[in-house]
């Protein structure tokens, strides 16, 4: 991997809200509005969008924190876009800055990190673990 164009790097995703995105759909509550786990589904996607023309081959990411600051909210059919940045990297660890926009406005801000791993043996010991339990 080359980490030196990691850093900077920039990934962009979009979702058009469904009715099955809504909190009430999901049961967080009775409100007809976007989910934040649909928030941090688009913005894992720009992450994930932003890294992935630079990973070797077998090598994935996987989320290790997110913390989100919702500041509004919108409706089914409004379309969501994400952009995420990577700005910075501590040996495995990406750290991104995030931003969902609605037209010209801000719907969520978030730092997200995510972890490099090798695909094959990062399943393997998901597998390894779930035969342990």
């Amino acid at each position: 991997m080359d980490y030196e164009a990691l850093l900077g790097c920039v990934g962009m995703a979009s979702i058009s809200v469904r009715p099955g995105d809504t909190s009430v759909a999901l049961g967080i509550n009775d409100l007809s509005v976007v989910a934040s786990m649909a928030i941090v589904n688009v913005i894992e996607s720009a992450c994930s969008a932003a890294v992935i023309d630079l990973l070797d081959i077998g090598e994935t990411t996987q989320t290790a924190s997110i913390a989100l600051e919702i500041l509004t909210t919108v409706t089914v059919g409004e379309e969501l876009r994400a952009t995420a940045r990577c700005i910075e990297i501590d040996d495995t660890l990406f750290t991104f800055e995030a931003e969902v926009t609605h037209l010209n406005r801000t719907i969520a801000t978030a730092e997200v990190q995510r972890r490099l791993v090798d695909r094959v043996s990062y399943m393997a010991r998901i597998a390894a673990e779930r035969i342990n339990s």
